[in-house]
């Protein structure tokens, strides 16, 4: 499809009319609405305040009801526990670690110090009650401190 200047005169009037691109593109029938609009961008037509409605009503958009913010989470202390030694006083490792002791490793796996705390582990977990609470934090939590660490980035940036 070419641009004639009969078919230009009838974009411009319909523009003029206050008609959209889809429905002019329409009108005009073998254009799809993006030519249109290069068209009139092309042609420098002046943009309209308010486009015509008559395709379909406007329906209102649903009413957005504001949330209230959740609390903030307050975290328990951490009471570190020292780790379990047996009577021996050995700690736990990897060879005296069993089902019935917490899993929480202590220190660096490559040396020869290295253990676990070996105390009781809480119901349904591998770690002692107070290593459940440094091993799983409330998402929440995780959330917040996400949001303050992009904000103490985006004033580091600015």
């Amino acid at each position: 499809m070419s641009w004639t200047d009969e078919r230009v005169e009838q974009l411009k009037q319909l523009w003029s009319d206050g008609l959209s691109a889809s429905q002019i593109a329409r009108q005009l029938g073998g254009v799809t609405r993006n030519a249109v609009i290069g068209k009139v961008h092309r042609l420098g037509l002046a943009g309209r305040a308010t486009p015509a409605r008559t395709e379909r009503p406007r329906v209102a958009a649903p009413r957005r009801t504001v949330r209230p913010r959740p609390a903030p989470v307050i975290q328990q202390p951490i009471v570190e526990k020292a780790p379990l030694i047996d009577e021996h006083g050995r700690k736990t490792t990897v060879l005296t670690i069993n089902d019935r002791m917490c899993k929480w490793p202590i220190g660096d796996p490559s040396t020869a110090e290295f253990h676990f705390c070996g105390h009781p582990p809480k119901a349904g977990s591998p770690y002692c009650e107070a290593h459940c609470v440094k091993a799983f934090q409330p998402a929440q939590s995780r959330r917040e401190r996400d949001r303050e660490r992009e904000f103490r980035r985006y004033l580091i940036r600015s």
